[in-house]
């Protein structure tokens, strides 16, 4: 045969780890930022899904330093804990 056969590669399922049994469900957690365009150059940035033994405070605090900004952190009644807001 010649050097340019290639070895077809077996059936890959994208779901097998997320189907395997030693994974535990929901052990992913994800930090979802979202940046919302206001009007003009101004724009709203929300950070959820950060775990509850980081302080916000402190976060928010490096982040207004960080990029000249303004910001709160915000209790939401819905999601229950505290999301660092940056405008």
């Amino acid at each position: 045969m010649s050097e340019l056969d290639a070895q077809i590669p077996s059936a890959f399922d994208p779901f097998a780890e997320a189907n395997a049994d030693d994974s535990g469900a929901g052990s992913k957690e994800y930090v979802h930022v979202r940046i919302q365009q206001r009007n003009g150059r101004k724009s709203l940035t929300t950070v959820q899904g950060l775990k509850k033994e980081f302080s916000y405070s402190k976060i928010l605090k490096d982040l207004k330093r960080e990029f000249c900004c303004n910001g709160t952190v915000v209790q939401d009644p819905e999601l229950g804990s505290g999301h660092p807001t940056s405008r």
